[in-house]
Order: C-alpha cells, then sequence, then structure tokens
C-alpha cells in the first residue's frame, strides 16, 4: 500500500513537473515572439528618421547586427543592401509577402525560413518616403537564446522539486499509513483508547458495514436453507406418494387419496415458487416501476371480491370500511400487499371469525388497516414475522398452507412505497396491521384559471 502511494505522488510530481515545463515553454515562446516583433518593430522606426542611407545605403551597416539583419529594396524588388549576404547574387523580393504588404499598407511582417540563410526567420518591412522598402528581421532561433541559457536552471529546479516530492511524500504516506494501521491492528478497542480520535467516525462506519455485510450474508444463507427446506417437503411428499402408486404398493382405494395428496403438494410448491419469485422481482425492480394516482378504498374493494369464495370456505367474514385513500403507488403491488394482508388473516382466523379492511386518512397519511378475530401473535414473535420463511405455529402454517412469505412480500412492497408499518396483536384475540402511506399530492396547476 505504501509503495502504492509513493509511486501515485511521485507520478504526480512528475506530470507537474512537465506541465510546468511546457507552460514554460510555451510563455517564453508567446513572449519571446511578442518581444521580438515588438523589438523590430521599434528599430525599423528608429532606422527610418535617419535617412542618410537612402543616398548611401552601406550607411544601414552601422545599424546591422549579428542577431538582426537589415535589407533595403527598390520599389521594384530589387536588393539594394543586404547586411548578411551580398546582395548582387540575391533575388528580386518583390513576391515576398511581406514586401507587398508594405508596398500595400506601408508596413508588412511574415515568419518563414529564409531561403538565404536556411533558418526560420520572423521578418518586418516598413516602406519609406521614397517607396523603398526597410526590412529588418531576426531568426528564430535567436528568441529561443535567452530560454536556451536558462534551460539548465530550469532543469536543475525541476530535478530538486522531484527530489523534495520523493522525500515529502515518502514522509506523508508514512504519516497517512500510520494511523491506518493502528486502526487496523485495534479496530475493537480503538473507540475506547486512540490517539486518533478523528478516526473514531471512520472506524464507527466501517463496522457499521462490516456488520451489515455480515447480516446480509447470514439473511441470504438463512434463505438459502430455507427455500432448500421448504422446497424439499413437498418434493419428497410427491415423490414418495408417486412412487407408491408406481410400485404398485397402494391399495386401488388410496388411489384417489394419495392423487390428492400430490396435486395440493403440488400447488403449495407453485404457490412457493410463486413467491420466492415476486421476492426475487421486488430486490430488482425497485428503479423500474410505474407509479400513478391509487386508491386503496378500491383495491380493498377488489381483494374481499378476489378472497370471498375461500373466505367462505373458512367460514370467515370480510368486512370493509372507511373513506378513500390517495396514495402514489404501483397498482400491481399494491394489491400483492392487500391481498397477502388479507389472505393471511383468514388463514389465521377461527371459524365464525371475520377480517375487517379499513381505509383512512389522517394527519396527511393514508392509511390500510387490516384487523382480525384470530389466532393472535405472542410478543416475543411480533418483531419478527415480516421476516422470509419466519412463522409462529409451524403446525398450523402447513395445514393452512402458508408459504411463509406472505408479510415478507407486504414488507418489501411497503418499502419501496416508502409506507411504514405497524401491528397490533394478542393471542386469542386477534391482530390488526397497519399500513401508512404518503398521502397523494395532487400537482399544482400553474395556468391561471
Amino acid at each position: 500500500m505504501e509503495e502504492k502511494i509513493n509511486f501515485r505522488f511521485l507520478f504526480i510530481g512528475l506530470l507537474s513537473i512537465l506541465l510546468t515545463a511546457i507552460s514554460i515553454t510555451l510563455v517564453f515562446h508567446t513572449a519571446f515572439q511578442e518581444q521580438v516583433k515588438e523589438d523590430l518593430q521599434n528599430s525599423a522606426g528608429i532606422i527610418a528618421k535617419n535617412d542618410d542611407f537612402l543616398t548611401d545605403p552601406n550607411l544601414l551597416a552601422v545599424y546591422a547586427s549579428d542577431k538582426m539583419r537589415i535589407t533595403l529594396i527598390a520599389p521594384s524588388g530589387q536588393i539594394q543592401y543586404e547586411s548578411s549576404a551580398d546582395e548582387s547574387q540575391m533575388e528580386n523580393h518583390l513576391s515576398r509577402p511581406e514586401i507587398q504588404s508594405a508596398l500595400q499598407n506601408g508596413f508588412g511582417e511574415a515568419m518563414r525560413q529564409s531561403s538565404t540563410l536556411g533558418y526560420d526567420t520572423y521578418y518586418y518591412a516598413l516602406r519609406l518616403q521614397n517607396g523603398s522598402i526597410l526590412r529588418v528581421s531576426m531568426q528564430i532561433r535567436n528568441m529561443y537564446s535567452i530560454f536556451e541559457k536558462a534551460l539548465p536552471m530550469v532543469i536543475l529546479i525541476g530535478f530538486l522539486i522531484l527530489l523534495v516530492s520523493i522525500i515529502l511524500s515518502s514522509l506523508l504516506t508514512k504519516r497517512l499509513i500510520k494511523p491506518i494501521e493502528v486502526m487496523a491492528q485495534h479496530m475493537d478497542t480503538m473507540e475506547d483508547n486512540t490517539p486518533y480520535k478523528e478516526l473514531i467516525p471512520f472506524v464507527q462506519t466501517i463496522k457499521e458495514q462490516q456488520k451489515k455485510k455480515m447480516e446480509t450474508a447470514q439473511m441470504r444463507q438463512e434463505f438459502t436453507a430455507n427455500v432448500s427446506h421448504e422446497l424439499k417437503t413437498p418434493l419428497t411428499s410427491i415423490s414418495g406418494y408417486a412412487e407408491m402408486i408406481e410400485t404398485g404398493l397402494a391399495q386401488p382405494e388410496d388411489i384417489p387419496v394419495f392423487a390428492e395428496k400430490i396435486h395440493s403438494e403440488s400447488q403449495r410448491l407453485l404457490e412457493l415458487i410463486g413467491d420466492i419469485m415476486k421476492l426475487s422481482e421486488l430486490d430488482e425492480s425497485k428503479k423500474d416501476l410505474f407509479f400513478e394516482r391509487i386508491d386503496l378504498a378500491q383495491i380493498v374493494q377488489e381483494t374481499k371480491a378476489r378472497l370471498q369464495l375461500q373466505a367462505q370456505k373458512a367460514q370467515v367474514s370480510i368486512l370493509t370500511e372507511g373513506t378513500p385513500a390517495l396514495v402514489k403507488g404501483n397498482q400491481k403491488l399494491l394489491e400483492e400487499l392487500t391481498f397477502n394482508l388479507c389472505d393471511n388473516a383468514i388463514r389465521y382466523n377461527h371459524p365464525g371469525g371475520s377480517v375487517t379492511m379499513r381505509t383512512a386518512c389522517q394527519e396527511g397519511r393514508a392509511l390500510l388497516i387490516v384487523s382480525d378475530t384470530g389466532i393472535g401473535i405472542a410478543p416475543d414473535h411480533q418483531n419478527r414475522v415480516f421476516e422470509r420463511f419466519y412463522r409462529v405455529d409451524k403446525s398450523r402454517s402447513k395445514e393452512t398452507g402458508g408459504t411463509g412469505l406472505g408479510l415478507a412480500i407486504v414488507k418489501h412492497i411497503a418499502i419501496q412505497h416508502q409506507a411504514l408499518l405497524s401491528m397490533k396483536s394478542k393471542p386469542g384475540e386477534g391482530t390488526k396491521i397497519t399500513v401508512s402511506f404518503p398521502v397523494f399530492q395532487e400537482p399544482h396547476n400553474s395556468s391561471a384559471s
């Protein structure tokens, strides 16, 4: 870890130096170029004021230097004077862009490779009173001469910066790594005794994440084990009855009974698989759900109609009451939630009992309340009834045909609708489950009436 951090610091240092060098080069180039232009323009202006050279071009030699080249050109393009070459050997300059510009506009400039000297050169031309053209120029390589002189110093400074960066990165890395290593060694006791108080929130966050991961892993392990057990039980029963029929061990009068057992266990298996798939879909479709304006009172009436036959077989009456309760939700999921609550209330009820579904709006919340006169739930079980495959009475659950996933599905749907679940139950008297939704807010019409 320490090596990685040092490498990254070193990489950042090298990148910074490289970017700095490029930036300095560009700045120098621009600055020198502009300075050369200004110097040549000033030099041409000074030379033009002393026009004695118009009668004797050789007087221009006084102004020439190793860095600045001077050329006097006739309006015809013929070279009259050249400080760096023999003018008699030079071709006509009338076609040069800076000469054409000077003849037309009074001045002209250009940058190109000199055919005489073979170097990239900046030219500035100035038209004189008699129509002749005074041209001054400087080689581009002279523009970098100052930078070239400063280059060793720049390299030295860059090396020193790199060296300091390496030393500082090593020191900083050790200071960063040390408290982390201490934290890793004393994770359990760090909150009580540590010189790094600023790391305590970080330690707490790590512990919470680890706890959540362990809980999630445990839940998955338990779910897998429960699924395996719940699937194995009906399959074992189906296989047993089918084998007895296949081998002829079953008496003819027993075959209808065995067939009914196979059918019921198959239905139980299908219900279980269906609920498992529902839970899986709920876990994966959090971002893909379509929400709309829904009246819980209407869903309650539809649920009553769907479960009426089942309630009659169980000798349980279904009652509905309340007022419209508008929520923003998914139609299919809210139907599933209401169905599971009512179905569960019917399964764990007494013959002659009742199930009441009520809707209401209170204090900005839409309420769905499902109460029954059933067997009730003991206090030590009430906090766990919404867990997957948790059953209060396993023997009764088998009799009623529950999968143990109905209330877990209810919990997942409630979470996706930002709804709150609460339960009140007393053994022998019944259970009341309340689902509290955020009430639906009608969108404001911004247009004027």
